[in-house]
């Protein structure tokens, strides 16, 4: 069976590109589905499979008030929309299995953007001259390949040429070595958050989870991890959830360049994932190097990670603002829970005779969130610091407990449900 691949991009302004590249693509024996995004008009020698009327209204406007109107802004933000909707539309009508494009800065968010809302593991290639800098914004918690395209995009020449060739060969080789979708595997699932000051206790979680027949993804707790493992979970990839480090709600709080955002810890509760949580390493908070680390904060107990990233301690105050967090987002859990807390240290540098070790600071952040859960939630205080071989077997036997847990609630609404439906 022939495979498509869906290229994307400003055809009214990049024909000459989008050309090169549509044959090198079809070169390789693949199908092409083209989109248009460009509000300016068509190539001359080609026709769009989706026509850029089609990818505006799907954004919400139609094309010519976009012409008439001449906001820029308004345009790509449509366009992007559009974009988006349709590429999911497509590929869930399995149209197409890659995804291409390229672009200026304009082009490549409104290509980027159709290309986040697609799921994890289709391939997405996207050629661009801001590929070289900073391309979070762009990629965002999606596994899109950011290819610089070296010289401008504007024209044809032996530099372009080549990157664009060598594009169509790498979406191609990534299709092709596609072996199954993520959702595919045979083992059950499970998600671990980890940094630095807690790999001893997740290292040894992922060993046991192995030993019973689990499989465990690993995400590190750098704002990016976070954000892309509660997307994961949204998404429904996972069979249960060990987030024992929860350092992101820190620098959320305390401005560290490490925050996952405001939605960190939610996506299991609202989708009732089998979660057990510990607040890893909140005994920090993260900074770059020691000269970035805001005035008001130079007077705090730091500590030089490395060349690139300063820690500093948490106080009580704030202490007591992320148990509250911690509690409320578990209180809302659709799914069964569990809060484990390490009496003895939060990380590697939290633990007796530690830098970060402050025990009445600590006791804050357990008082707190033990008087802001609700019943119902199971909590568990053990006498060890995180990273204690016996803290990470009760971790992963909550959770298994849990997830059993949910299994059997799962089967008894489903054999509510069907005795609901059968015939009397």
């Amino acid at each position: 069976m022939r495979a498509y691949i869906l290229m994307i991009g400003t055809f009214d302004t990049k024909e000459a590109e989008f050309s090169y590249l549509r044959d090198r693509l079809l070169d390789r024996g693949y199908g092409v589905i083209s989109m248009n995004v460009g509000v300016m008009g068509s190539p001359d020698t080609w026709a769009p499979d989706i026509e850029a009327e089609q990818v505006a209204e799907a954004g919400g406007v139609l094309l010519q008030e976009l012409r008439h109107n001449g906001d820029r802004g308004q345009a790509m933000e449509t366009m992007a929309k559009g974009a988006a909707v349709l590429a999911r539309e497509l590929f869930e009508e399995g149209r197409f299995g890659a995804a291409i494009g390229l672009g200026g800065g304009g082009g490549t968010s409104i290509v980027t953007a159709a290309m986040r809302g697609l799921p994890l593991g289709v391939p997405k290639v996207c050629v661009s001259t801001v590929a070289s800098g900073n391309v979070s914004s762009y990629v965002g918690t999606s596994d899109i390949v950011m290819v610089p395209s070296i010289v401008d995009i504007a024209g044809l020449n032996r530099v372009s040429r080549a990157v664009l060739a060598r594009a169509a060969g790498a979406v191609g080789g990534m299709l092709e070595a596609v072996a199954k979708s993520v959702e595919g595997g045979e083992q059950p699932v499970v998600a671990a958050t980890m940094f630095g000051n807690t790999t001893p206790c997740v290292q040894a979680c992922a060993a046991l989870l192995e030993a019973r027949g689990y499989e465990t993804i690993v995400f590190h707790a750098t704002g990016t991890g976070g954000r892309t493992m509660e997307a994961l979970i949204a998404q429904g990839y996972f069979d249960g959830v060990l987030d024992l480090t929860t350092t992101e709600l820190a620098d959320e709080l305390c401005g560290g360049i490490m925050s996952a955002g405001p939605e960190r810890l939610t996506a299991a509760a609202r989708n009732g994932v089998p979660q057990v949580v510990s607040p890893g390493c909140i005994d920090m908070a993260n900074f770059g190097p020691e000269a970035t680390v805001p005035e008001r904060c130079r007077t705090r107990t730091l500590y030089r990670w490395n060349r690139d990233n300063t820690l500093m301690r948490t106080n009580a105050e704030e202490n007591r603002v992320i148990g509250k967090q911690i509690a409320e987002h578990l209180n809302g859990a659709t799914g069964p829970a569990a809060v484990l807390l390490p009496l003895r240290g939060l990380s590697l540098l939290g633990r007796e005779d530690g830098p970060f070790r402050d025990a009445g600071v600590d006791a804050e952040l357990f008082e707190t969130i033990k008087a802001h859960l609700k019943t119902g939630i199971e909590l568990k205080e053990l006498d060890t610091d995180i990273n204690d071989p016996a803290f990470a077997a009760e971790a992963v036997e909550t959770l298994l407990m849990l997830m059993k847990e949910r299994e059997h609630t799962l089967h008894d609404e489903g054999e509510i449900m069907n005795a609901g439906n059968s015939p009397q």
